[in-house]
């Protein structure tokens, strides 16, 4: 009996895969680096999964990969009864697309037809994201808050950041031979963990 820690090694071995655990680790290359749910009574968790779109994000197959990345997660979240926030970034505004809202097959339909275009509002979209939180950690102080970030880091300022008091993931998907390295900088700006995408798909 693992009496409820949570470390790598006590974890459950079988069960639906936590994603967002395992890709803290990086690609999982090995059934011992792959983490599995806990079959305990927790509290019900909530992925905040804010996604940048904008032009830049179209070269060298970034959000295509992206959205393979996207589609695991929604799985995972919909066979772990997880709810679901989602926030676009591109264009003028970012978009809400569901808030809070259990997994459903739809999201699947939603993201076959994400196309990258525009600017990148992304400042707005953290903005937004931890003003939301905030008022659902007041309606909800049990649940479990995660965020997922996807963006290539191409922001001119970084003076502004939210605080956003949850753990977060920060997938940067900037390819190409002239790197801005930017996202690392948003990452660790947001108190963040970061990883390359190259690090989560196969080569």
């Amino acid at each position: 009996m693992d009496n409820g820690r949570q470390g790598k090694r006590h974890a459950a071995r079988n069960g639906s895969i936590n994603w967002p655990g395992t890709l803290l680790g990086g690609r999982p290359r090995q059934r011992d680096d792959v983490l599995f749910h806990l079959r305990t009574r927790s509290p019900h968790e909530l992925w905040l999964v804010i996604v940048d779109a904008s032009a830049s994000t179209r070269r060298h197959q970034a959000l295509s990969d992206a959205k393979g990345l996207l589609a695991q997660l929604f799985d995972d979240a919909y066979r772990q009864r997880a709810r679901l926030a989602l926030l676009t970034a591109s264009g003028h505004v970012p978009k809400w697309q569901v808030q809070g809202l259990k997994a459903s097959a739809g999201l699947r339909t939603w993201l076959d037809g994400l196309g990258a275009g525009g600017g990148t509002p992304l400042l707005a979209a953290l903005g937004e994201a931890g003003h939301w939180l905030a008022a659902r950690r007041k309606r909800f102080p049990a649940e479990r808050q995660r965020l997922l970030l996807v963006t290539d880091g191409r922001l001119k300022d970084f003076t502004m950041l939210p605080t956003l008091d949850c753990p977060g993931l920060l997938i940067d998907i900037e390819r190409g031979p002239i790197r801005l390295g930017r996202a690392k900088v948003l990452a660790s700006g947001l108190g963040a963990d970061y990883r390359h995408i190259d690090e989560l798909i196969p080569g």
